[in-house]
């Protein structure tokens, strides 16, 4: 049987994993499992060095989506007593973008619920993205705002948007039992969108979706072929309200032998650990990071992250650099300027250890200022 050393040596000479040795990460014991951990780190470190890339979430549009995606607290028919607003003017998104730039992120991520956008909804993301390109020259702009029609790519590639990001969230074999008002076909499409005009494609999953172990490969694999350039893992967070309110499949090495089975699949690619790390890998988060390469510092679109003081402190206590900043430091110390960087004011509290997810009460569509 070929060892994780030997399957990395492989990758890096330009090999690739098989269907079958993804599946057999997921299932190592709890003994094996970190031998593979340090074997992709070998793979992520190849290619990502001591880097980790800090992204920022805004919440452009929060709630109220016809849509019905079970996993959602923003979903048709979905109770989650989350807040509920209608699109940031411009000066608001400038605000809470830079909030997080000045926190140490390097990619603004502009979210809106919905099927998908308007001409008028892509006006006004054209809009903001020009605003935060006047201020903030050096940072990407990563658009996530459901399906995109014809053209519509092309109008946010010329205003400057970077990437767009468009989740599979699960195998194909899976989808139709977690959403039923569009297609993984409809998913697809608009990622093929993004990438034609331009757009560096993000497209990732959630974990913890009743999805067999043979489909988290399944939906590894697909999104190794639509060729996405950053995969943000989600982990199931089950929102109060929801059809998967109730519904704990992970544990921390569970969501551990993901990652680490998301590297040996794409071990190139940005691997973001995203919604859901606090509540499912808990103490696990930095040693998560030996395989990704990529976090969303503090708030995520309905729910609160841990501070983002602790996510700086984890980063630099492993001994990280945010990716950027690698010229402004040589030990690792511009942690510390991008804690020193958090605004005075924000809101005590933290998701890390909760049982249920904390629903967002500060940031976007607030009087309160941003976690980051």
């Amino acid at each position: 049987m070929t060892t994780y050393d030997e399957l990395a040596d492989r990758i890096l000479a330009g090999g690739a994993a098989t269907a079958e040795e993804a599946l057999a990460v997921l299932r190592t014991t709890d003994a094996e499992l970190l031998g593979a951990v340090a074997a992709a780190a070998r793979l992520r470190r190849e290619h990502f060095a001591n880097t980790v890339k800090v992204n920022y979430l805004v919440n452009l549009k929060s709630g109220l989506c016809p849509e019905n995606c079970n996993y959602c607290s923003q979903a048709l028919g979905s109770q989650a007593p989350i807040l509920k607003y209608s699109w940031l003017s411009k000066d608001e998104a400038l605000s809470q973008a830079g909030a997080g730039l000045r926190g140490g992120a390097s990619r603004v991520c502009m979210v809106s619920s919905g099927r998908g956008p308007s001409d008028r909804d892509v006006d006004r993301v054209v809009e903001m993205t020009e605003a935060i390109k006047e201020e903030y020259a050096d940072v990407e702009v990563c658009a996530c705002l459901g399906l995109l029609k014809d053209g519509q790519a092309d109008r946010l590639r010329a205003a400057g948007v970077d990437a767009y990001n468009h989740n599979i969230n699960t195998a194909e074999s899976n989808h139709d039992k977690i959403v039923q008002t569009h297609t993984y076909d409809d998913r697809v499409d608009t990622i093929e969108k993004a990438k034609s005009a331009g757009l560096s494609p993000c497209s990732g999953l959630i974990a913890g979706l009743g999805e067999s172990d043979a489909q988290l490969v399944e939906a590894l694999f697909a999104l190794k072929d639509l060729d996405a350039d950053s995969i943000p893992v989600n982990f199931l967070m089950p929102f109060d309200g929801t059809p998967y309110e109730n519904t704990w499949e992970l544990s921390p090495m569970r969501c551990l032998r993901i990652l680490t089975m998301a590297r040996f699949v794409c071990p190139d690619k940005e691997i973001r650990i995203a919604a859901g790390r606090e509540m499912h890998l808990r103490s696990l988060q930095s040693l998560a990071l030996q395989v990704a390469n990529s976090i969303f510092l503090g708030d995520y679109l309905t729910s609160e992250g841990q501070q983002a003081e602790t996510d700086l402190a984890m980063l630099r206590d492993s001994g990280f650099v945010i990716l950027g900043s690698e010229n402004d430091a040589d030990d690792g110390d511009d942690t510390d300027r991008a804690a020193d960087s958090v605004e005075d004011g924000t809101v005590e509290g933290t998701a890390s250890g909760a049982h249920n997810p904390a629903i967002r009460r500060r940031g976007a569509g607030t009087e309160a200022p941003a976690n980051a």
